[in-house]
């Protein structure tokens, strides 16, 4: 999932993208560079920030979303409103990416259900400007993982189906540096409540930490791009459905990797009785493939996932 940010307060590239024909440009660079599908959003979710009017986030994202969508990319719509999910997924939206995971707006489980659109459901525990007081946890991945399962019971209730949830564990939201690792360390924790996965690690400040230099100073954001890939490759080795990154080419690279790594563990060794050394297959190109077939292969109006052989946004900077 390529990061489309047509935003001018984005920790990372705020502004960069923020007119409708740089972003749409941008979307295709990004597809370009193998990415699957296009997260498009309007408002950012960094600490600290104020939340924009509704009419200008749905201003900033549907032109691009119309664009995107005319031209053939999945695209996805990074909302935590209702109205914004419903309007977006009518230009060509197919999923929506909701930070809050239903809690920002009561409507938005009734919204996923009534549209069909894919939905991911973060965990969440506040907007920008409280996230940060609301990060104590007896086991961050226990805790993560329950407070998902409720949220997704709820969103049964609104209609929601099964097939329509992804989960995010929020790396970064209410979430202090050092317990993001235990997150991706556990991946399949989150595996137990039976929906795919995505991560978002993408040149979060936890990585900005990690690779701080002699003095202490931080990493910037772009110079987290290597260690995002290095998490794309591991997440996708443990199972992740999706990655979330800004930078699409070296994440892929990554994912080949893992996926051909993960089959050789089972597979026969190269120079045994009976083998000969070979190419890897195309078909280990990801180890979760979701392609522009795999969403209309269903009942009308649900995605339906398409598995290739896999297993079953400090963090203080998100997105």
């Amino acid at each position: 999932m390529g990061v489309v940010n047509v935003t001018p307060d984005s920790f990372s590239d705020g502004g960069e993208w923020f007119e409708p024909s740089a972003a749409v440009a941008h979307g295709l660079e990004l597809l370009g560079e193998g990415a699957d599908i296009l997260d498009v959003g309007g408002e950012s979710t960094r600490p600290g920030a104020v939340r924009v009017p509704q009419e200008q986030e749905l201003a900033r994202v549907l032109p691009v979303i119309e664009q995107l969508a005319a031209r053939g990319a999945v695209v996805s719509v990074d909302t935590t409103r209702a109205a914004v999910a419903e309007r977006a997924v009518a230009a060509g939206a197919r999923m929506v990416n909701d930070v809050s995971g239903g809690l920002a707006d009561p409507e938005m489980g009734r919204a996923v259900a009534e549209t069909g659109a894919a939905y991911v459901a973060m965990h969440w525990r506040g907007h920008a400007d409280v996230m940060d007081d609301r990060q104590e946890y007896d086991d961050v991945v226990a805790d993560v993982r329950d407070e998902l399962a409720a949220r997704m019971a709820a969103l049964h209730d609104d209609g929601v189906r099964s097939e329509q949830l992804i989960l995010d564990p929020g790396l970064g939201f209410a979430k202090a540096g050092v317990l993001n690792w235990p997150l991706l360390a556990h991946l399949d924790a989150l595996y137990q409540l039976g929906r795919p996965v995505l991560v978002g690690a993408s040149r979060k400040r936890f990585l900005g930490h990690l690779l701080a230099d002699s003095a202490g100073h931080m990493a910037p954001p772009r110079a987290r791009d290597d260690a995002t890939a290095a998490i794309s490759a591991l997440s996708a080795a443990a199972g992740a459905w999706c990655v979330r990154v800004h930078t699409v080419r070296a994440s892929v690279d990554a994912v080949k990797v893992a996926a051909a790594w993960t089959a050789a563990i089972d597979g026969p060794r190269v120079g045994s009785p009976g083998t000969s050394a070979r190419s890897v297959p195309e078909a280990l190109t990801s180890t979760v493939a979701l392609t522009t077939e795999s969403w209309t292969g269903g009942e009308p109006g649900i995605p339906a996932w398409q598995d290739s052989g896999a297993h079953e946004d400090d963090g203080r900077r998100p997105r």
